[in-house]
């Protein structure tokens, strides 16, 4: 039992995907977030413990039954319609519909956000503990799925004499990464989570972020599917790392806003210079 970690190339992967999984694990805190934060305050991190415990407990599920996921790959529905063309599988129609439903979460969410309709303590207590849970259940499935995807794309499971880990030692390696992974996001959710409700500029900019993993989700269920139309070359999938930069810059450029907003000397922009120097002759003339 552990004895795969007596070699540093074990650490060093266990290292890179324990990282893996947390950057992959953000876009499932903001989602923790904003559903824990209708909830009622008592109700809160109760939720955020189930959430981030379901994801453990489906990961490492979907892990030991790593077969079972991988057989998913196989083709379910053959379609060629001439100018539309698909072999739909297992993986596609989860990592598909868990975008749509991201997108339909997301939306709906800013729309209610935008338009007042979840303002005041009687519509958090319309919120209940049980159907924010069942909402993370369903998110946290989808997630699973892409993430145990990543880690055996990440991980070797060839023998050991050809250079990978085995069977049973890249095993050890992803459900450890995934425990640890976990654990620090359960230290960090409730820090988070009371940024993110205390400032609505990040409610909004979180469920933009939503808005595009559900896109990716999209494109990469359809690019597993193989879609082509007219003929075409297939849809493909978008790079989470160009994502992922994406949403860690935006967030960088709204952590200066809230920043520059709290300062009592406020940063002035050298395009300002104009402004200033007629409110400085006028001034004068007064």
């Amino acid at each position: 039992m552990f004895e795969i970690f007596s070699t540093p190339d074990a650490w060093v992967a266990l290292l890179t995907l324990t990282f893996l999984e947390i950057i992959l694990g953000i876009d499932n805190i903001v989602f923790l977030s904003i559903v824990s934060g209708k909830l009622v305050a008592k109700d809160q991190p109760k939720a955020r413990r189930i959430g981030l415990l379901l994801a453990m407990a489906f990961r490492i599920i979907l892990l030991f039954g790593i077969t079972w996921v991988l057989s998913l790959q196989d083709t379910l529905i053959a379609l060629d319609w001439g100018w539309f063309s698909a072999h739909i599988t297992g993986q596609s129609i989860i990592i598909f519909g868990g975008g749509l439903f991201l997108l339909y979460k997301s939306v709906t969410e800013i729309h209610h956000k935008l338009e007042g309709e979840e303002d005041g303590d009687n519509a958090k207590a319309g919120n209940s503990l049980m159907n924010a849970i069942i909402q993370i259940a369903v998110l946290n499935l989808v997630f699973s799925f892409d993430s145990i995807l990543t880690a055996v794309g990440l991980i070797s499971m060839k023998p050991i004499n050809e250079g990978g880990f085995g069977y049973a030692g890249a095993l050890e390696i992803m459900i450890l990464a995934v425990v640890i992974s976990i654990l620090i996001m359960m230290i960090f959710a409730g820090p988070v989570s009371k940024f993110v409700n205390e400032h609505p500029t990040i409610q909004i900019l979180g469920l933009s972020f939503l808005i595009l993993i559900g896109v990716m989700l999209i494109a990469e269920g359809s690019h597993l599917a193989h879609f082509k139309f007219f003929g075409d070359s297939e849809v493909t999938s978008i790079p989470k790392g160009y994502l992922y930069f994406t949403i860690f810059f935006s967030l960088f450029v709204e952590f200066l806003n809230l920043k520059i907003k709290k300062s009592k000397n406020p940063v002035k922009l050298h395009n300002n210079k104009i402004k200033d120097k007629k409110l400085e002759d006028q001034d004068l003339l007064d």
